[in-house]
């Protein structure tokens, strides 16, 4: 029996390949712009997302096992491991955030990695979580300036008409 075709054992499920579920998934992990970005690879790669997003996000992640938030603490190590795929751990830093991972959990894995991956690697997985945390904070001051600014005309709107009446 070749080792492709060799039952999983007790403990190992197949992975499903579930397009729609990973599809759900993604976007639950990325939002909105999950679809945009996908568009912009499958036009360089064409069949590349799809692949990623089956075999990735609708097979591994969808195996029972680990919790979301397990998988993304083992993908924050292992891409701060690699290095050299920055874009790839902010966007995972994202998702952290975005299933519940606080700023200091976060931190605390890049720290964590240190001793295992090395002081350089773990500094610069450090730098990425830093700016994606500033991001993230910049993205809502911009959002609680706007809707501010959009309350103050309203309620400026509502004084003059009032003092024209």
């Amino acid at each position: 029996m070749s080792p492709a075709t060799a039952p999983a054992g007790p403990d190992l499920t197949p992975a499903p390949l579930d397009r729609a579920a990973g599809h759900a998934l993604l976007a639950d992990l990325a939002g909105p712009g999950a679809a945009a970005t996908l568009g912009g690879l499958d036009a360089l790669a064409p069949g590349f997302p799809d692949w990623i997003v089956t075999s990735l996000f609708g097979g591994t992640y969808q195996r029972p096992g680990l919790a979301l938030r397990d998988r993304q603490i083992a993908n924050l190590a292992a891409l701060t491991a690699l290095g050299g795929v920055e874009p790839q751990l902010a966007d995972h830093v994202r998702y952290s955030r975005r299933i519940g991972l606080t700023e200091a959990e976060i931190t605390e894995v890049m720290v964590h990695l240190a001793p295992y991956v090395g002081l350089p690697k773990a500094l610069a997985g450090l730098r990425v979580a830093t700016a994606t945390f500033a991001e993230s904070t910049e993205s809502t001051e911009s959002t609680e300036s706007a809707e501010a600014t959009k309350a103050a005309e309203s309620a400026a709107g509502t004084v003059t008409e009032e003092a024209g009446a």
